[in-house]
């Protein structure tokens, strides 16, 4: 199953970056044999500043016909990293080609593509800044691929 990082904004060169590459690098090793992956990421942005609508509509062109849609939410369910890798592992094994991971921007994401999401998850009530998210989600991402390995990444 293809993974697809979708966020509003561009990261740049930088320790966000660097992690974020890492933690793919890792999850393409431990995920291609366990059929996820490769990762893709599609960063959008909204250079006219016409707000949630308008990125709405560049997220949902980014996001494969038929995908999975999973967006990140403070509102969303927190989920255990175990349950995270269980949704993975359900999607793959119902045969989903794709699973896109939608991360809005500032004032979040837009209510026509949360309607569609498949789940919404949250890393905690707090607020996080737009560049860790991604950086938290591609240590997911990775973690999700070592439990299913069975790996001892993840510890109880």
């Amino acid at each position: 199953m293809r993974l697809h990082l979708c966020a509003v904004g561009r990261l740049r060169a930088g320790p966000e970056r660097d992690l974020v590459d890492d933690y793919l690098s890792r999850l393409d090793r431990t995920g291609r044999p366990l059929g996820l992956g490769p990762v893709t990421e599609h960063e959008v942005e909204d250079k006219k500043n016409l707000g949630m609508g308008a990125e709405g509509l560049l997220l949902a062109k980014v996001v494969p016909d038929g995908a999975a849609l999973c967006i990140l939410d403070e509102r969303g369910k927190t989920l255990s990293s175990p349950e995270f890798a269980a949704a993975l592992a359900a999607w793959r094994d119902a045969g989903r080609q794709d699973a896109a991971f939608v991360i809005g921007g500032a004032d979040g994401i837009d209510p026509v593509l949360r309607a569609r999401a498949d789940l919404a998850i949250s890393f905690g009530r707090m607020v996080w800044p737009h560049m860790l998210v991604r950086v938290m989600l591609a240590e997911q991402l990775y973690r999700a691929a070592t439990i299913l390995a069975g790996s001892p990444y993840h510890r109880v």
